[in-house]
């Protein structure tokens, strides 16, 4: 069943990509444009298998996709503003003022904290923009199974002084509840085989980590 498409300008899309691989150049390995391409490749994939209800617009999924770490709180620049940078990008790149507020909410929304803060609004969020669950969902599958695994120790050696002992904390206090917060049926299914690639690994870190205190499990 494929989802409500609209016509998707590529040269605005073609010109957001260009800007948002300059824009997290100096990005760690954890948020590059690497990232960004897997979010929009998953986001494209759940708006394919996904019902026509609700209707969704393919352009603001796509745009979102590209957007939603332009102006990533724990990567913002001096002097620029989150709230609105997605919005003042599409509109210098002659983006319509309506597509580009639409997309801003979007890339506002995706946010886990902010979720956990108001998760009411996030909710009312994805009734009035359904695009939002496709890339909110995109985004989150990204932070699990073997590619999380491997962002979580990349983001720790990036951009903080924490042991890989403690990232691990990460997966208990996140990662593994992020299955239960998905939106789409989609997502759902892809997360629930990511979920349990992490419960593996974790049993694995156990395991070794488990002869640092003298008690091998193999004993």
């Amino acid at each position: 069943m494929s989802a409500t498409d609209s016509s998707v300008d590529e040269s605005l899309v073609n010109s957001v990509t260009e800007h948002v691989k300059s824009y997290m150049a100096n990005y760690d390995g954890s948020h590059d444009f690497n990232h960004i391409e897997r979010v929009l490749g998953l986001a494209k994939y759940i708006h394919a298998h996904s019902p026509e209800n609700p209707a969704r617009d393919q352009q603001v999924v796509v745009l979102s996709a590209l957007l939603h770490d332009v102006g990533d709180k724990k990567y913002l620049k001096p002097g620029e503003d989150s709230s609105t940078l997605v919005y003042e990008l599409l509109l210098s790149l002659g983006a319509p003022e309506q597509l580009a507020r639409r997309v801003q909410t979007v890339c506002l929304g995706v946010s886990y904290s902010s979720e956990i803060k108001d998760p009411a609004r996030v909710q009312d969020l994805i009734t009035s923009h359904p695009e939002l669950a496709v890339v909110q969902d995109a985004d989150r599958l990204d932070a699990i199974g073997s590619i999380g695994i491997g962002r979580v120790f990349t983001f720790t050696g990036a951009r903080t002084t924490r042991s890989m002992a403690d990232s691990i904390e990460h997966f208990h206090d996140k990662l593994l509840k992020l299955e239960s917060m998905m939106k789409t049926d989609v997502g759902r299914e892809l997360a629930k085989a990511r979920t349990e690639r992490m419960q593996e690994f974790l049993k694995w870190w156990d395991e070794e980590a488990a002869f640092s205190s003298g008690s091998s499990p193999l004993a």
